[in-house]
């Protein structure tokens, strides 16, 4: 179950961060930051994108937009979205859960600039009514993420 792969992940690596899971789910931006009661830009979202033949995750404000031209520049192709049945695949997570977090094998994991603004989000705990409260630094801290600049 990828909730509890979660678990073991913050377990592991930060077991001070507490999941949240809600009775409603929190499966979109709008869900989620209702759910939490947050803005829905202080949701963190996780895309699922495959960079020639390689999966990566790019995590990223609610109401950021992936930026084609700014993601060719920072990495040389166009990404292609995955779809639902691969994001599964490659995460453990279904869609409306995907998170950067108890992840199968690992991927490369980038934190995209628009999530600087804020110094808490709520990125989603691997299930679609599961979530977490966490800095954006430690963000990227505990899941080895690099910065990049490729959302709108």
């Amino acid at each position: 179950m990828s909730l509890e792969t979660v678990r073991a992940f913050f377990a592991a690596s930060a077991p001070d961060i507490e999941i949240i899971e809600t009775a409603l789910s929190s499966a979109t931006v709008a869900q989620a930051a209702e759910a939490h009661g947050v803005d829905p830009a202080q949701i963190a979202k996780t895309i699922c994108l495959r960079v020639a033949d390689e999966p990566i995750l790019v995590v990223a404000s609610g109401l950021a937009r992936l930026d084609n031209r700014k993601f060719k520049d920072a990495f040389g192709v166009k990404g292609r979205m995955l779809g639902a049945d691969e994001v599964v695949a490659v995460t453990s997570h279904p869609v409306g859960g995907v998170c950067p977090f108890g992840l199968p094998s690992p991927l490369r994991i980038y934190c995209d600039i628009s999530l600087k603004q804020f110094d808490l989000v709520v990125p989603a705990a691997g299930s679609t009514n599961s979530a977490v409260r966490i800095s954006t630094e430690r963000l990227a801290e505990i899941t080895s993420a690099t910065w990049v600049d490729v959302c709108q």
